[in-house]
C-alpha cells in the first residue's frame, strides 16, 4: 500500500485553495460540500466561471473569502490543509515550499510529487464515501473503476445508512454484547428490512427492524457461526462472491498455509488472522486441534471463517470439521471453491475431460506413508481418462510405476503443475515413465499437482511456450502439444 487512505473532517474548518481555474473550480465544489471554509489566492488567474459564482455567494457569509496576494506562511496558521491548483510551475512549486515550511499538508494538483496527500475518485453515497486512488499514478484508471463501483451500488444506499443509524442507540441498549450487536445488523442488512429501505419504503423497512429487534432482544445470547470457505488454487480473482462476503464478516480466520497474503487482503480488516495450515514435515496444529478451535471461537459468539485452498470438501478435511460443528450444536455453512484440479486446468488450457480423450475424471490423493498410496491402480491405469493427483510429488516416481505396473503404457503424457494460477506458475509436461525425473530435476517445491492422460497433449502450446520461456523446464521435460 503505497498510500494511507484516510478521510478529513473539514466542516467548519478552513482549507487554502491557491488557483482559480478549471481545477479550482473542481476542488471548490469538493471542499463546498465538505463544509469547508475556503481562502482562495487566485495567483492572477482569471476566476472560472463557477468559482466566481461561489465567490459572490460566499461573500456573505465568509465561507469562501478571496485573497489577491500570494500565500505566506500566516495564511496557513488556522488551515486544516491546502490545495495548489495553479498552471504556473513555478508559482505551483513557490505555493507548495510556503505550505510545507509551515507544516500544512498540500495537494498539487496534477503534480503527485509536490503531494502530501492525494485527492482520489470518489463514489458519494454520504454518509457512505467510497475513495478510489492510483496513488498518483494512473487517475483516470481511478475514475474508471469509480464508474464500475457506481454502476454496482444502490443508489439508496446513503439513504439506508442514515436509517440504520437512526436504530443504533435502540439496538445497543437492547442488545448487549458486541458480538450480538454485530449478529443483528449483518441480519439487518441482509433481510427484509433493509431491501424495503433501499426500495424507499422506510415505514415497511421501519416495521421490519422493530419485529427484528424484539426479537433479538427476547432470545438467548447468539453463539457464533462458521463457515468453512474454499479460496481457490491461489489467485484472488477465483474467489467466488460469496467466499468474499464470509471473509468479510469474519471476526477471526483460521487459515491454511498455502493461503497467500493476496488472498488475506480481502478479509475484514479487524478480524483475528489465526495460521493453522499445515506443511509437509511441519505440522503447526494437528486436525483435532483446529476442530478444537474453530469450536471454542464459535461459542464465544464470534463469527468463524475456516479457509482452505482449493475447495473444503476436496482432500481440504472441511467434512471433519463440519462434523466437528454439527456435534457441538453450531450453525455451519459450506462455502465451495475452485479447486486446483480446475484451475490449473483452465491456467493452461489443459481440458480434464475430452470427447475424444479423457470420458472419466479421477480425482485422487497421492500422500501415503512411504511407497505408493492405496489407490485402486488398475482402474486408474486404464485408457480413456484423466487422472489428477493431489499431493503427489514427493511420491511421483512410485505413483508413475504403480500405473505402469497395472497397464498404462510408458509413453502416456503426464504433467506436473505447479502454483498454478499464480505469477510462478509453471507446468511441466513428459511421458509417464519420466514423471519422477521430471518432478526431481525441476526440483519443484511449490503446491503441484500430478495430470496424467491423453488430454495433456491438449495443453494451450502458447501458455507452454510462455511459461518455458519465463522458467526453463529441464531436459527431460518438453511440450506435448500434439
Amino acid at each position: 500500500m503505497d498510500v494511507l487512505p484516510a478521510f478529513w473532517r473539514l466542516s467548519g474548518r478552513t482549507v487554502l485553495l491557491i488557483g482559480a481555474g478549471e481545477a479550482a473550480a473542481r476542488k471548490l465544489r469538493f471542499l463546498q460540500r465538505a463544509g469547508a471554509g475556503v481562502r482562495l489566492f487566485p495567483m492572477g488567474e482569471t476566476p472560472h466561471p463557477d468559482v466566481a459564482a461561489a465567490l459572490a455567494a460566499g461573500a456573505a457569509d465568509g465561507t469562501v473569502r478571496r485573497c489577491d496576494r500570494p500565500v505566506c506562511a500566516a495564511d496557513a496558521r488556522d488551515a486544516a490543509l491546502a490545495i495548489v491548483a495553479v498552471e504556473d510551475e513555478i508559482d505551483a512549486r513557490a505555493a507548495v515550499a510556503v505550505l510545507r515550511a509551515a507544516r500544512t499538508p498540500v495537494n498539487a494538483v496534477d503534480r503527485p510529487q509536490l503531494c502530501d496527500f492525494l485527492f482520489p475518485a470518489i463514489v458519494d453515497r454520504s454518509p457512505i464515501v467510497i475513495g478510489i486512488s492510483s496513488g498518483g499514478a494512473a487517475p483516470v484508471l481511478a475514475r474508471r473503476v469509480r464508474a464500475q463501483i457506481e454502476s454496482l451500488l444502490p443508489a439508496g444506499l446513503g439513504r439506508l445508512a442514515a436509517f440504520a443509524d437512526r436504530f443504533r442507540e435502540a439496538v445497543k441498549a437492547m442488545v448487549p454484547t458486541g458480538s450480538g450487536r454485530k449478529r443483528f445488523w449483518e441480519d439487518f442488512f441482509d433481510g427484509a428490512a433493509a431491501a424495503a429501505v433501499l426500495n424507499g419504503d422506510e415505514a415497511r423497512g421501519r416495521e421490519a427492524t422493530l419485529k427484528l429487534l424484539n426479537a433479538r432482544a427476547a432470545a438467548a445470547p447468539p453463539t457464533g457461526r462458521v463457515f468453512l470457505v474454499g479460496a481457490g488454487p491461489g489467485d484472488p480473482d477465483l474467489l467466488t462472491l460469496k467466499a468474499l462476503q464470509a471473509m468479510q464478516r469474519a471476526d477471526v480466520v483460521l487459515y491454511d498455509a498455502l493461503i497467500g497474503p493476496q488472498i488475506l487482503d480481502y478479509v475484514r480488516r479487524d478480524a483475528e488472522r489465526v495460521p493453522v495450515g499445515k506443511r509437509k514435515g511441519a505440522h503447526s496444529l494437528g486436525q483435532e486441534a483446529i476442530n478444537a478451535l474453530i469450536v471454542a471461537h464459535a461459542r464465544a459468539g464470534r463469527t468463524v471463517v475456516r479457509l482452505k485452498g482449493g475447495d473444503p470438501f476436496l482432500f481440504g478435511r472441511g467434512g471433519e470439521e463440519q462434523e466437528a460443528c454439527r456435534a457441538a450444536g453450531l450453525d455451519v455453512e459450506v462455502v465451495p471453491g475452485v479447486t486446483a484440479a480446475l484451475g490449473a486446468g483452465a491456467a493452461f488450457g489443459l481440458p480434464l475431460t475430452h470427447r475424444d480423450d479423457a470420458q472419466t475424471l479421477s480425482i485422487v490423493t497421492g500422500a501415503a506413508q512411504g511407497g505408493a498410496p492405496a489407490l485402486d491402480w488398475p482402474a486408474l491405469a486404464r485408457p480413456g481418462q484423466t487422472v489428477v493427483v493431489y499431493m503427489g510429488v514427493g511420491a511421483a516416481e512410485r505413483i508413475a510405476e504403480a500405473l505402469i505396473a497395472h497397464g498404462a503404457p510408458t509413453d502416456r503424457p503426464a504433467a506436473v503443475i505447479e502454483n498454478a494460477t499464480l505469477p510462478t506458475q509453471r507446468v511441466l509436461t513428459g511421458a509417464l515413465a519420466d514423471l519422477g525425473r521430471l518432478v526431481e530435476e525441476a526440483q519443484v517445491s511449490g503446491p503441484a499437482l500430478l495430470v496424467i492422460g491423453e488430454v495433456v497433449r491438449r495443453a494451450d502450446p502458447a501458455a507452454l511456450t510462455q511459461r518455458a520461456a519465463a522458467a526453463p523446464a529441464p531436459a527431460a521435460a518438453r511440450a506435448m502439444a500434439g
